[in-house]
């Protein structure tokens, strides 16, 4: 797939998780823009997923099969906005956890994609 668009997209993730984890530590609720930040990391994942099923319809092949990859972008894809939707209804500093904790879960998303669609090389 593209490397450095899930290099960016996990590095994107983790700032993110770092960001809302501070402010869970200054007992905040997310703010405004904690969202444009999630909103900014789903415009990455959502490309990545676009990219996925483009070169899926190319006729390429992940190492460890198509369902697998399929489902592991769509779960990527949700991962953020569903910790936002969560933080939306949780407006104390256990929204901004939940964020953290939802942006931690893409990061290992992307690894996890990485190895599923494997190297060129490889």
């Amino acid at each position: 797939m593209l490397d450095a668009l899930t290099v960016a997209i996990g590095v994107a993730a983790l700032a993110l998780a770092a960001w809302c984890g501070h402010a869970a530590w200054r007992d905040q609720p997310t703010k405004d823009w904690h969202f444009i930040g999630m909103a900014v990391v789903t415009v990455l994942v959502l490309a990545q997923l676009v990219i996925g099923l483009v070169k899926l319809a190319q006729g390429e092949k992940p190492d460890e099969g198509t369902v697998i990859f399929v489902a592991y972008l769509v779960g990527a894809f949700a991962a953020v906005p569903a910790a936002g939707m969560l933080s939306l209804t949780e407006r104390t500093k256990w929204g901004s956890i939940t964020v953290a904790a939802g942006a931690v879960v893409l990061a290992v998303l992307e690894v996890r994609l990485y190895d599923i669609w494997g190297t060129a090389g490889a």
